[in-house]
């Protein structure tokens, strides 16, 4: 069973939270410091994910808060299941800080939505594929290429794992035809992308160009899921990424994702246009 309990990943997602209620509630840090007995400095910690909280610490801020009862149990429930583990630690000299937070995540959540317009996504990538991409990455060094590589073999496999990682994926029509590594590197990257599909719990679209201008034109998002935590958006940019935090915010990046889906090719054809570019 592949384990991908990250400590940090479950203090982030409730420092999010416990924020967010604070904020809502119109409670100061000082008056929530003052409700459980410690100081305000602690409190902005918790927010931000530096202390791991205890249980009756998170049930004594959102009964402060005003929150509802099944949202203390949920977020109490949450701190409970820490682990001292974080999967990604072998590789930790090959992440950058932002990515970090982001790995962590994935490894707890449920779901996760995923448009990439340039190349296919990390998660879908075969080893040759990830290799010829690293070695023209100006953010991967070379001597840290086939590290890189290999964290990113070890991402995959959530989507096999006891707990698998329900993945939906958007893929543009032009990354199909971008030539990554030659001709037999993006043959077996097409044979891989039909395997996954396979999987009941991966789903992968083809948008096509003829659809011309649509809801993503933007770049780049992803959006996360989690079974006990409020979703969180995710964009990347030239040297670092943004987590969307804000649920009006994130409710818009799942609309993006509805209408991608609601224009992409269904999974039978998606399918089917993947399986005609493995014709050499």
């Amino acid at each position: 069973m592949v384990q991908r309990r990250d400590p940090s990943a479950l203090r982030w997602l409730i420092g999010v939270e416990l924020r967010n209620y604070r904020v809502r509630a119109g409670r100061t840090s000082a008056a929530a410091a003052k409700e459980i007995g410690c100081s305000p400095g602690k409190i902005t910690h918790l927010e931000n994910g530096r202390y791991f909280p205890q249980p009756q610490e998170i049930a004594g801020l959102l009964e402060f808060y005003g929150a509802p009862h099944w949202d203390v149990e949920r977020l109490s429930s949450l701190a409970a299941r820490a682990d001292h583990k974080t999967w990604w630690a072998p590789w930790v000299d090959v992440l950058p800080d932002w990515l970090r937070t982001f790995v962590g995540l994935e490894g707890i959540a449920e779901s996760e939505f995923i448009y990439i317009p340039l190349v296919l996504p990390g998660l879908l990538q075969t080893e040759d594929y990830a290799a010829a991409l690293t070695a023209t990455s100006e953010r991967v060094r070379p001597d840290h290429n086939e590290r890189v590589v290999s964290f990113r073999m070890a991402r995959q496999r959530r989507l096999s794992s006891d707990a698998p990682l329900g993945l939906t994926a958007v893929v543009e029509e032009s990354a199909l035809d971008r030539p990554i590594g030659g001709p037999e590197v993006m043959r077996r990257q097409m044979e891989h992308l039909v395997e996954l599909s396979s999987m009941d719990n991966v789903d992968i679209r083809v948008l096509p160009t003829s659809v011309g201008p649509h809801v993503a034109l933007g770049g780049r998002f992803t959006v996360l899921h989690f079974s006990d935590a409020q979703s969180i958006g995710y964009v990347e940019i030239q040297d670092g990424a943004v987590y969307v935090q804000d649920q009006d915010q994130v409710a818009g990046y799942i609309r993006s994702s509805e209408r991608l889906l609601s224009v992409a090719l269904s999974p039978e054809d998606s399918v089917a246009a993947i399986k005609a570019r493995t014709v050499t």
